[in-house]
């Protein structure tokens, strides 16, 4: 199958059985991606589906790979959670490994439109971002009780996608914090906890009537918690410096989501996961405007002011997340 061939992924459905030999269908690509190509199809019946397909280049500027197996790695994170919730990810329906892609269904966006976008728009509830910290929490909290499941997590999509292209190619961009970011690629190696989705972007998270639904987790690793949480707090932080009219809403939703979370944590002393996730959040913010995913909405002030505050938090050994959320008002009031 080439990639972008829309027929090709109507063909895979009726492979899969979920279409017919006859039925027509009609394919639409969904935008928001690098890593894969996703589709939305739409067959004679009505019903739409969703279509994930795994590519080896990552759509970046710079030459970014990762190994398409990864596809099995989300498949079963989402079959993981929806065990621990059935509202918390999409229905994964059909798996074809060789094609490296799967079939979820469907979740309309007026009734589960995608959170960044909302916050881009406005609208932004820090009582929704506390319900993103407490089930994110409950997540961790289920698979520590089944450490079973790491033998089904590989390290490979984790490291490709997140340890080299965020900390460890940024690392080489900044000297002077290089040290700090190898520090950090190297723990997240060594600790081993709980599975770990690897994207809690605003943009992977869709705000559905029930509450929030998960998606794209083809980063998804046995790996240190501190990580999924850290990652999810800095694009509200960088949301603070990019919609600074909506700055009290933001933070709001960064102490919300931060302490829900903290609420949940059972399987480690939860400050020392706040320490590690605010040194996380630090390397994250560096990445996201020099590492190979930059985060895109950022013009060039934002760019200097987010790499200023990173490294701030970089030079600070030991800060919590606590602190590291006073030190960000103190800098927004000055």
């Amino acid at each position: 199958m080439a990639a972008n061939d829309d027929a090709g992924m109507v063909e895979a459905l009726r492979a899969l059985g979920l279409l017919s030999a006859g039925e027509r269908a009609t394919t639409v690509p969904l935008s928001g991606g690098v890593s894969a190509d996703v589709f939305a199809v739409r067959a004679a019946s009505g019903e739409v589906f969703v279509v994930k397909r795994s590519i080896p280049r990552l759509r970046v500027a710079v030459d970014w790979r990762a190994p398409v197996t990864r596809d099995a790695v989300e498949v079963a994170w989402l079959r993981f959670v929806r065990e621990v919730d059935p509202r918390l990810a999409p229905e994964v329906l059909a798996v074809a490994p060789q094609e490296h892609l799967f079939v979820m269904r469907y979740l309309e966006p007026a009734t589960h439109p995608v959170w960044k976008q909302e916050m881009f728009a406005g609208r932004i509830d820090p009582r929704f971002a506390g319900e993103v910290g407490r089930d994110l929490a409950r997540i961790h909290a289920a698979a520590t009780a089944r450490p079973q499941l790491a033998d089904a997590f590989g390290a490979d999509g984790f490291v490709a996608l997140r340890t080299d292209p965020f900390l460890l190619f940024t690392a080489g961009r900044h000297p002077d914090v290089a040290e700090r970011l190898r520090g950090l690629a190297d723990d997240l190696a060594r600790r081993k906890t709980t599975l770990i989705q690897g994207d809690t972007s605003p943009k992977n998270i869709l705000v559905g009537p029930a509450g929030p639904v998960f998606l794209d987790a083809e980063t998804a690793a046995w790996g240190d918690a501190a990580f999924d949480l850290a990652f999810c707090l800095t694009h509200l932080l960088l949301k603070s410096i990019w919609l600074a009219g909506h700055y009290a809403a933001l933070m709001g939703s960064f102490d919300a989501l931060r302490r829900a979370y903290v609420a949940g944590v059972d399987w480690e002393a939860s400050d020392a996961l706040g320490v590690r996730a605010a040194a996380l959040v630090g390397a994250l913010l560096l990445a996201r405007v020099d590492g190979k995913s930059p985060s895109g909405y950022l013009d060039a002030p934002a760019e200097d002011e987010v790499r200023r505050r990173a490294k701030a938090i970089l030079n600070r050994p030991g800060l919590d997340l606590d602190a590291l959320r006073a030190t960000w008002s103190a800098e927004w009031a000055s």
